[in-house]
């Protein structure tokens, strides 16, 4: 199968569809993580269906100072990758295609959502992410769009949009892929030296001890839903010495407010130690929040959150997140 190169929308709109069309959005440098996405709309386009990936640098989710001009542009690169990951076609359309006339008056803004951390950190950045993905989801027309859990919160942002606005459209959520040092895939990771790697590591070394942090309390909690409170398992579990061990596994069960708490400390602490590497790790935030608004989850919380951290090494900015979920007290594991 050879892949389509298309530069206008007009080229897009001539093909003939047959079957579902998945979309999948980048801004080109594509990678292995960028050929997971496409393989996974290769699977939900089915082989009678068709899958577009979108090529663009959209200018208006670049701040100011921001790596706007030296983002990679590799398009050969990219079209093969494509090629290879099952792609039937690739829109790389200019900037006066997607914005003619120049930068568009009327935008999608984010909301509350849009500025708490990554939009905190780049004001105005998920406004220029929704805008975009707003109008290539009407020039694609697509019937599913796939995106990775690395960018957590434009997933999450994308989603609202899309549920808010009633695109009538299926986001997908794909899982992070990382390189085997644990460094989640970015195009910008190939700005990083040596030294800066191992500095960037720090990231999800600290994601991880959190993770880890997190299934060991998780562990203990349904190991003490396992233990009756009757007298005769108590005095069964002593005479094999593990009154001790269930006493412990109730004290955490109990100790439900402090999980989160326990889980910020844990990333915490890894975090800390990069502050002394050589380049150091620069830490913008360390956040444990809910997925459906990112905010800060509570002590009391249960359901799914997210843990994210974002830093910059030298002069690359790198994000991370990990996905968690909090059982409730007494609930099954």
């Amino acid at each position: 199968m050879s892949t389509a190169l298309l530069r206008t929308a007009a080229e897009l709109h001539a093909r003939v569809r047959h079957g579902r069309r998945a979309v999948v959005m980048t801004m080109g440098a594509l990678h292995e993580g960028h050929a997971t996405l496409i393989r996974g709309a290769r699977e939900i386009a089915g082989p009678d269906g068709e899958v577009v990936v979108t090529v663009f640098v959209n200018p208006l989710q670049f701040g100011a100072g921001e790596d706007l001009d030296r983002y990679p542009r590799t398009l050969d690169a990219d079209l093969k990758i494509a090629e290879q990951a099952g792609a039937d076609a690739v829109f790389a359309p200019s900037a006066d295609e997607v914005y003619p006339g120049g930068q568009p008056q009327v935008r999608v803004t984010a909301g509350p959502m849009g500025a708490l951390l990554e939009g905190a950190s780049r004001p105005g950045h998920f406004d220029g992410v929704l805008t975009v993905v707003a109008k290539l989801l009407h020039l694609t027309r697509p019937d599913a769009a796939l995106f990775g859990q690395k960018d957590a919160q434009q997933l999450a942002v994308i989603r609202r949009m899309v549920r808010d606005l009633n695109f009538g459209i299926e986001i997908i959520g794909v899982p992070t892929v990382r390189e085997a040092d644990g460094l989640a895939l970015s195009s910008r990771n190939r700005y990083l030296s040596g030294d800066e790697r191992r500095t960037a590591l720090t990231l999800s070394r600290a994601l991880f001890a959190g993770r880890d942090r997190h299934a060991a309390q998780e562990a203990l909690r349904a190991r003490a839903r396992e233990v009756p409170s009757t007298r005769a398992r108590a005095e069964a579990l002593s005479a094999i010495g593990e009154s001790r061990a269930a006493a412990d596994a109730h004290a955490v069960a109990k100790a439900v407010p402090n999980a989160a708490a326990a889980v910020r400390a844990a990333a915490r602490a890894v975090l800390d130690e990069g502050v002394h590497f050589d380049p150091p790790l620069v830490l913008d935030y360390l956040a444990l929040v809910d997925p459906s608004d990112f905010t800060e989850i509570d002590d009391e919380f249960t359901g799914e959150a997210v843990l994210a951290v974002a830093a910059r090494v030298g002069t690359t900015r790198l994000i991370d997140n990990i996905p968690l979920t909090f059982a409730a007290p007494g609930a099954a594991s």
